[in-house]
């Protein structure tokens, strides 16, 4: 049995995958197994997996027989993964060279079952920028609680919001196996996996050292419209209510269902101006009406003002309360200039 498993899901990276799978090989931590689910790649990741599957026993190349999405993807590497705590890696990131170690020593010190580094931001134009996780020390049940889950489950307006990365963290391959902690949608699945898996963690141990690199891709899912963004959106409250009920977690953020609904109805307007929907600015504008008309979006509009975004949010905040959705149009209109 290999001390980690580390699953990356693979889908037209031909581009980077070679350097995301050296990023693994050259860990000064040896003890691991690297799988590489090809989610049904059209161009040479498939083949990319394959050779470097034969090249390290300790490499496993998974393919599915189709695009089911990077969940589906990383679920298959659960049901394989051997590992004692399971790793993420995404397949246009990187490992720093001493990360399994670094963070296999920091939770075994601390007796804890699961352990996070903070992670290196790249941009496009060649900056770079540091974000943590927490700061650095060891963190029990209230803890976490107070630092991870009850942020992610209604801290969602006030800066800065907690990131739901999954790449940050070894896991215990135990904890996810007992409570059935499994990945769903293709966004913002990686919240709710997160918020589940530390609602049954007890110990956390946190390092402020970066050891993932985390390329901002303008290509990735986060930046395209998505036309279902509303039942996608939908699924992930339903399933966040699910948690807040199973775990008895309300009661420490009272208006959480209000702060999620905000922040999603900011990100569902951000997303029906985005470039790539070809409805008209008219039609964006009334589909932005009809968001904001929506009962649990008029019922967060109508009993939180947010406080603390940044300026452009807060902006769009007030149009939206004000209901100046003409005025609303116009900036994201010259924001799409920019």
């Amino acid at each position: 049995m290999p001390g980690v498993s580390v699953i990356v899901p693979v889908y037209q990276a031909e581009k980077f995958l070679s350097a995301c799978a050296e990023s693994v090989t050259n860990q000064t931590f040896s003890d691991w197994e690297l799988l590489l689910v090809d989610d049904g790649c059209t161009d040479g990741s498939g083949a990319i997996c394959d050779a470097l599957a034969a090249a390290d026993s300790r490499v496993r190349a998974l393919h599915q027989p189709q695009n089911a999405g990077v969940s589906e993807a990383r679920n298959r590497g659960l049901r394989e993964a051997r590992g004692e705590y399971v790793a993420f890696l995404d397949a246009d990131d990187a490992f720093e060279p001493q990360t399994l170690e670094i963070l296999w020593n920091l939770r075994a010190q601390a007796g804890a079952d699961t352990a996070a580094c903070a992670h290196r931001n790249l941009y496009p134009g060649g900056d770079t920028s540091v974000e943590l996780v927490l700061p650095a020390g060891v963190y029990d049940r209230q803890g976490i609680l107070e630092g991870i889950v009850y942020p992610l489950l209604g801290d969602r307006l006030t800066q800065p919001v907690f990131n739901g990365f999954i790449w940050r963290y070894l896991f215990s391959a135990r904890i996810l196996r007992d409570a059935a902690i499994t990945f769903e949608g293709a966004y913002l699945e990686d919240e709710i996996f997160l918020m589940e898996y530390f609602c049954n963690a007890q110990k956390l141990a946190v390092t402020e050292e970066p050891l993932y690199r985390y390329l901002l891709n303008p290509a990735s899912a986060t930046h395209k419209y998505m036309a279902d963004f509303r039942q996608v959106f939908a699924r992930f409250m339903e399933r966040k209510a699910a948690l807040a009920e199973k775990y008895g977690l309300a009661a420490a953020r009272p208006q959480w269902r209000e702060n999620s609904n905000w922040a999603g109805l900011l990100i569902a307007i951000g997303n029906e101006y985005a470039k790539g929907n070809p409805k008209t600015q008219a039609q964006k504008r009334r589909a932005v009406e009809a968001l904001c008309a929506l009962p649990e979006m008029a019922e967060a509009i109508r009993t939180v003002i947010p406080t603390g975004m940044s300026r452009n949010k807060q902006l769009a905040a007030a149009l939206v309360r004000g209901g100046h959705f003409f005025l609303l149009t116009q900036l994201y209109r010259l924001k799409n200039r920019a």
